[in-house]
């Protein structure tokens, strides 16, 4: 019989295999078995409950007095560069702001006075302390005022210009803040961009004894004359120090024996009532619309929410910082 000539189909004769067969080795059977039973939450070191468990001994421990070779370390973070926000001269506006950096003896620059300025007990110690340091005091039109504070400014007839703003190291304010004997209160934000969220955290630290407020590098509010003007005063004597790694420095200052606490509408703690009030607290404020980041969460000993009504979807940050600051001052001196 002879051939048809034609090839037989790809793939239509199945190859024999040289050597022996490998069998399965059990894994069906074992795959069938499962990983046995889910662990509980708190026993899952990502986990809200987990890391809450995880806070809670920390606390235990050091109640107890023991310390351990985490709360020795003394690492320090890279030293921050100035924020783009922080890179020419600053104008503060208003009475209240201008008077409270010259009695901090900011290194201002120049004076601006409105003509026909209305004399108040303000206006007349800002003069009487610029004249004092020699200041150069310019008597400008409202026009030109308005033009150099910003025309959404409101600068009740006063402008100083200051240099770059000169942020604080966290790890060295830590250090400061130890070394007279307080035990720490910060605000750290994360990714808050509007100057005047700032502003109110710091006029709210200052009003509540907190030490600072801390900022990250990129993607964050600097130290403007809008955050200046907001803090009331309060920014000449409540400093802002400025992290390059805002996690990386969380994580630091949790070595040195320091709670992060994380505010979040869906945070697993309640603020009344918190355990945490009267140990060495940082508390993260994060944006109203993207709320803390993921990494930032991660690093937090926990996450603290603030009861509200029903009716209101979130708070303001610095409204949210200024309730948190308070219950905390409420039961450290209770």
């Amino acid at each position: 019989m002879k051939s048809s000539g034609k090839k037989p189909r790809a793939g239509a004769v199945r190859k024999g295999r040289k050597g022996p067969q490998v069998g399965s080795g059990g894994q069906g059977r074992q795959a069938l078995e499962g990983r046995g039973p889910t662990p509980k939450a708190e026993d899952r070191p990502y986990h809200p409950a987990g890391k809450r468990k995880a806070a809670q001994e920390r606390l235990a421990e050091k109640r107890g007095g023991r310390s351990t070779d985490a709360a020795q370390k003394t690492q320090r973070a890279p030293r921050p560069r100035q924020s783009d926000s922080g890179s020419g001269p600053e104008v503060v506006t208003g009475r209240n702001s201008v008077l409270e950096a010259l009695r901090a003896r900011i290194p201002a620059t120049a004076l601006y006075v409105a003509t026909r300025i209305e004399y108040d007990d303000r206006v007349k110690e800002v003069m009487a302390i610029a004249t004092k340091r020699g200041l150069s005091i310019l008597e400008v039109m409202r026009p030109e005022l308005d033009r150099l504070a910003g025309f959404d400014s409101v600068h009740q007839g006063l402008a100083l210009k200051v240099p770059p703003y000169e942020y604080a190291h966290p790890l060295e304010l830590l250090d400061a803040v130890l070394a007279r004997g307080q035990k720490p209160l910060f605000v750290a934000l994360d990714g808050i961009t509007d100057p005047r969220n700032l502003g109110a955290i710091i006029r709210s630290v200052a009003a509540f004894g907190g030490q600072g407020v801390i900022v990250p590098q990129r993607r964050s509010v600097g130290m403007t004359a809008s955050a200046w003007k907001t803090s009331a005063g309060a920014a000449a004597r409540t400093p802002v120090a400025m992290a390059s790694n805002l996690t990386q420095t969380l994580k630091a200052m949790k070595q040195r024996g320091v709670f992060v606490l994380g505010l979040d509408g869906d945070g697993d703690v309640s603020l009344p009532g918190l355990s945490w009030a009267g140990e060495p607290l940082v508390i993260v404020v994060g944006s109203e619309g993207k709320g803390l980041s993921r990494l930032v969460t991660e690093t937090c000993d926990a996450v603290v929410s603030i009861p509200i009504s029903s009716t209101t979807e979130s708070l303001n940050a610095g409204i949210a910082a200024s309730v948190t600051l308070y219950e905390i001052a409420k039961q450290r001196t209770s």
